[in-house]
């Protein structure tokens, strides 16, 4: 049986579209492959409950690790689309799971977020992870447009 690639506008904005690049970039088997997009993405949304289930013992896995640099790497994308400069993400985590993201854009910080508990990443809908992006895209934007002397260095 074949399901349509979108079963919901919300996977037809950018922000989507480049988060499905992200995750098949990181898809070097080509496991996922011809897989609707909603299932490519599922493992960002967690419910409440899942989110609880997950243990903050021990190291965050590579899976949840990949996750949180791929949902940074497409804003940084967006952002770059954006303004037309070049926008660098950078991921510093701890074993724990604590952390920070940065973005920058020439000499700027366009971007600075403190992680915490990278262990239970994920968002409670797609709906929830867009409206995140966008909020820190936005901010990120309107910093990059009334410092533009400091991004384009």
């Amino acid at each position: 049986m074949n399901r349509p690639l979108a079963i919901d506008p919300i996977f037809d904005t950018d922000f989507m579209r480049e988060m499905l690049r992200q995750m098949r970039a990181l898809d070097s088997y080509g496991m996922h492959d011809g897989k609707p997009i909603d299932i490519q993405l599922a493992p960002f949304v967690l419910s409440k409950e899942a989110r609880a289930a997950i243990p903050l013992l021990g190291d965050p896995d590579q899976r949840t690790l990949s996750r949180v640099k791929a949902f940074y790497n497409a804003i940084a994308v967006l952002i770059e689309k954006e303004c037309g400069l070049m926008a660098v993400p950078l991921v510093h985590l701890s074993h724990e799971g604590f952390g920070r993201v940065l973005i920058t854009v020439g000499k700027l910080v366009a971007l600075d977020r403190a992680l915490r508990d990278v262990h239970r990443f994920g968002f409670e809908s797609f709906s929830k992870m867009k409206t995140e992006a966008d909020k820190q895209l936005s901010v990120a934007l309107e910093l990059v447009g009334r410092h533009a002397d400091v991004a384009g260095l």
